[in-house]
């Protein structure tokens, strides 16, 4: 009898280690996401190509992010406006990218060598002067948080070329951070700082995330 027992015993510690060794393997295997993230680089027409490359480099090394080049599309007929100056409509052309973006991209950039403008609001009311900021120029737009940003070279693209490629990086990664999550940071060494509708500004901020920003999406590339 005592055999039989020493027996089941042994068995049920087989059984046992048998069972929690398989439960240990598998939860060691880090779970697969839903899809792996990639940004998507969008550029209209007309756009160089060579700087579309270049600035998607740049994002992925940034943000750990996989990026990918997408075949250049026409700008959309609707986001064109004329109430101060020919150019296009930077929020009609977010709801443009949002409804191209394929559901394999987390999010798409769209670049564009034409001018981009907003309605600027203070208080829900529009900014003064009215004339002013009823169709102001930008250099980018970025929904926060959201699937889609867009970047806009017209106002710096005559500049020396290491400055135009400084300030064409900076916004970039300026406006995907806003995809991410990160609002404006008051660190001024921190290339989320608000530009405040000045291109100088752009040039003191930094090339970076400030360690506050990098906590904040410091799960995003995982």
């Amino acid at each position: 009898m005592k055999k039989y027992i020493a027996l089941f015993i042994i068995f049920i510690v087989i059984a046992c280690y048998i069972f929690i060794g398989c439960n240990s393997t598998s939860s060691a295997i880090k779970p697969l996401a839903d899809k792996e993230k990639v940004i998507g680089i969008q550029p209209f027409e007309n756009f160089d190509l060579r700087l579309a490359d270049t600035v998607s480099q740049q994002i992925q090394l940034a943000y750990g992010i996989k990026t990918i080049v997408l075949k250049s599309v026409p700008l959309p007929k609707e986001a064109f406006t004329t109430i101060r100056s020919p150019r296009y409509r930077a929020d009609s052309l977010l709801r443009h990218l949002h409804k191209i973006r394929p559901d394999s991209l987390c999010i798409i950039m769209g670049l564009t060598d034409h001018d981009i403008s907003i309605t600027k609001f203070v208080d829900g009311k529009i900014k003064e002067p009215k004339s002013k900021y009823i169709d102001f120029g930008i250099f980018g737009l970025g929904a926060l948080p959201g699937q889609a940003c867009i970047i806009s070279i017209y106002r710096y693209k005559s500049s020396e070329k290491s400055l135009f490629y400084d300030r064409f990086f900076k916004i970039s990664k300026h406006e995907i951070g806003h995809n991410l999550g990160l609002p404006h940071c008051p660190n001024k060494t921190c290339i989320m700082q608000d530009a405040a509708e000045s291109i100088q500004t752009i040039d003191r901020a930094g090339k970076f995330l400030c360690e506050d920003c990098k906590e904040k999406i410091s799960d995003v590339r995982y």
